[in-house]
């Protein structure tokens, strides 16, 4: 089963299990078909996490494939303008937004180099084979939805900016419409180019050096050096236990620790869970949240982390193998600038970093992002995986995930059952958010104590994050979308 946030992904994922493939395999022809069906969240410009459960050796394995700053970048590129609003990340915004839009604001992408790695140590397919179905979708195109004419209008100030991207998204000056065909001119070739030179061809190849050109000739001071010297991180992931599950995540640099803090409160003050989440359990939820961003804050220096151009998907095999992985360009349609000959849509990872010295964020050249609210999680029981669950949604990301985690493992919930629950959201920015279908009594107690916000679970603004996730049922496996998000879905081998 893989679930992603659009179903024509899930059905690219589905179709390499029935292939022979393993759950690694459907994850990174999801990943890849992202790409080519909501590129305004993810692409291979892009750059995440991966957390991967290994049934047969009873082992978890964390991939950080996270972005790298240039070598030569310094700081003095971007000077601090104080009459600009702070960054989606909390940070300064600097002169003409150098660390948000355009080529400056790139890092050395990750994403190619972590998907070849999940391959060739835990897949069985080849990373052309992955890349078949994202190869179609980008060859024929899709017919766009609502919601991707309503991605591109929230966007249209950034994008009009941009005279390759303004073609593709802003046709005659108006947003694409539903219906018509959402194609993005040289993505096919660029995927084939990379199906054939595999990720060498990226990092050291023809490939790399026409992306490195394209960008170079935007002012980026990104060279082939920094493509060839990219490295994988490959490592045991963080763990944290509640209710007699481990659950792993990648750890610190990642939403992970936020995590394993707000499960440890609840642990430690909800030692026996009623039924049913009740006024007093929902009250401990948002205690836990509370404290677990306060410490974040304290940590990293950041004001707000807002950020919300993200996928993440689920996959599970027969064999039990669970993948859960999270990738992002950052902002909607990341940097900004579509390539005009590669067709490829970068990350602003800039971004993640702090233009001011002296903190665990700040910028310096060759610095890897050390910082970030993605957290894959997958949960294991008995040495058997109980689900794989991550979702997109800057500082939205990790209550979102967590709650889950902890409504399934608390109450017993069901996957769909803790997908369709109300939820809360709270980061520690002075007040709670709290959906309506919690009910009278449990929104009069949560304000006792808090300054509450009371909002749905909407298309738009996505104030709970987008989720995606599978699960071990007694029948097999089961996988789900966000049920407020439009064109995602989840899909299984034949189906």
């Amino acid at each position: 089963m893989v679930a992603a946030q659009h179903i024509r992904a899930a059905e690219a994922g589905a179709a390499l299990l029935a292939e022979g493939g393993n759950a690694v395999d459907a994850a990174v022809a999801a990943a890849l078909a992202l790409g080519a069906v909501e590129p305004w969240m993810c692409g291979v410009g892009g750059s995440g996490f991966m957390v991967v459960w290994l049934a047969a050796e009873g082992r978890a394995v964390a991939l950080d494939f996270q972005g790298v700053l240039p070598q030569g970048l310094t700081a003095a590129d971007y000077p601090i303008d104080t009459s600009l609003p702070p960054t989606s990340m909390g940070f300064p915004a600097v002169r003409n937004f150098a660390n948000t839009q355009g080529a400056r604001a790139v890092t050395v992408p990750g994403a190619v180099a972590g998907f070849d790695h999940a391959l060739r140590r835990f897949g069985r397919k080849s990373l052309a084979e992955v890349l078949s179905p994202a190869i179609r979708l980008a060859e024929t195109g899709i017919p766009a939805s609502w919601f991707c004419t309503l991605m591109i209008a929230s966007e249209m100030a950034i994008l009009a900016k941009d005279a390759t991207a303004a073609a593709i998204y802003l046709p005659e000056g108006a947003p694409l419409q539903p219906g018509a065909l959402l194609k993005i001119p040289g993505l096919a070739r660029t995927l084939r180019r990379l199906a054939e030179t595999g990720a060498a061809g990226f990092y050291r190849g023809d490939l790399g050096r026409d992306l490195v050109r394209e960008l170079q000739d935007r002012g980026s001071r990104m060279t082939m050096e920094d493509l060839a010297a990219y490295e994988v991180r490959e490592y045991a992931p963080m763990e944290a236990q509640h209710r007699g599950a481990t659950l792993y995540t990648p750890g610190e640099q990642s939403g992970g620790l936020r995590q394993r803090d707000f499960l440890a409160h609840i642990a430690a003050a909800l030692p026996q869970p009623p039924a049913a989440p009740d006024a007093a359990s929902w009250g401990i939820y948002a205690q836990a949240l509370e404290a677990a961003w306060r410490a974040h804050r304290i940590r990293n220096g950041t004001l707000a982390e807002v950020g919300s151009s993200t996928s993440s998907l689920s996959a599970v095999d027969a064999e039990g193998n669970m993948v859960a992985l999270t990738y992002t360009l950052l902002d909607h349609f990341g940097a900004g600038i579509t390539l005009p000959e590669t067709g490829l849509a970068l990350n602003n990872g800039v971004s993640y970093f702090d233009p001011r010295p002296g903190l665990r964020t700040s910028m310096a050249g060759g610095k890897r992002i050390n910082s970030s609210n993605m957290v894959p999680t997958v949960a294991v029981r008995d040495g058997k995986g109980l689900f794989a669950v991550g979702a997109s949604g800057g500082d939205l990301i990790m209550p979102c995930v967590s709650q889950i985690a902890a409504l399934m493992l608390d109450f017993g919930m069901t996957l769909e059952q803790a997908f369709h629950s109300p939820r809360l959201d709270a980061s520690h920015r002075g007040s709670l958010r709290a959906d309506p279908r919690l009910g009278p009594a449990v929104l009069e107690a949560l304000a006792r104590d808090h300054k509450l916000e009371v909002s749905g679970n909407v298309v738009m603004p996505k104030l709970y994050a987008c989720p995606s996730g599978v699960a071990a049922v007694a029948e097999g496996f089961a996988g789900i979308n966000d049920p407020a998000l439009p064109d995602g879905g989840a899909a299984g081998p034949g189906r």
